[in-house]
């Protein structure tokens, strides 16, 4: 028991490290990101963090509730070329768990820009994204309930799975375009059309 309370004591001021330094990288920011893609701090091994499906990010096993904090966190994850997801430092980088996706898009709106539909996204930390060519949209068929699942790309290699209500608006979008010989449904923003899945199997999928 000593040792695992010696362990969690451990754990927590090595948290509380971590929070310093990521607080250093973003104060005096003027609301800009740190610039994690340009370090290249050495692995420092993973810890228990983990971001699970509904956004909710927990550490040893606890919620972390103090939304400025996951905020903070959120500023300095990176998603490297193996897949894994880290928290990143001028000075270290370590591992956390991603159960699905890092962000949540919560919200959605709906404007026009160049006479072409645009749909802007509002994370769940606060990252305000207009879905486009250089912010796009995935979409994929997952379980075995055959669930549509739309993902929009954020920074880097970081992405927010769609929330169930956001997605219903975004389906709603929709429409039929031929896709290179497909008739596809897909769905327009900032000049992209951005392909759900063929028109005939759409069908299929409703509920």
């Amino acid at each position: 028991m000593a040792a695992e309370e010696l362990s969690a004591t451990k754990d927590a001021a090595g948290l509380a490290a971590l929070i310093s330094r990521a607080a250093e990288q973003t104060a005096g920011g003027k609301g800009g990101l740190p610039p994690v893609e340009r370090w290249n701090p050495p692995f420092c091994g993973d810890i228990d963090m983990e971001i699970r499906a509904d956004g909710s990010w927990f550490y040893m096993g606890t919620p972390i509730g103090r939304a400025p904090l996951v905020r903070l966190f959120s500023t300095v994850l990176r998603k490297d070329e193996d897949g894994k997801t880290y928290l990143v430092t001028p000075v270290e980088k370590v591992g956390i768990r991603i159960e699905d996706a890092p962000f949540l898009a919560v919200e959605m709106s709906v404007s026009t820009k160049d006479s072409e539909p645009l749909l802007t996204f509002r994370t769940n930390v606060g990252d305000v994204v207009e879905a486009g060519p250089e912010h796009e949209l995935r979409f994929v068929i997952s379980g075995e309930t055959q669930q549509l699942k739309p993902y929009l790309m954020v920074r880097g290699r970081l992405e927010a799975l769609v929330s169930r209500p956001v997605m219903y608006d975004l389906v709603a979008r929709g429409e039929e375009i031929e896709i290179d010989g497909v008739v596809m449904f897909a769905v327009r923003s900032g000049g992209a059309v951005f392909p759900m899945l063929p028109a005939a199997e759409l069908d299929a999928l409703s509920q």
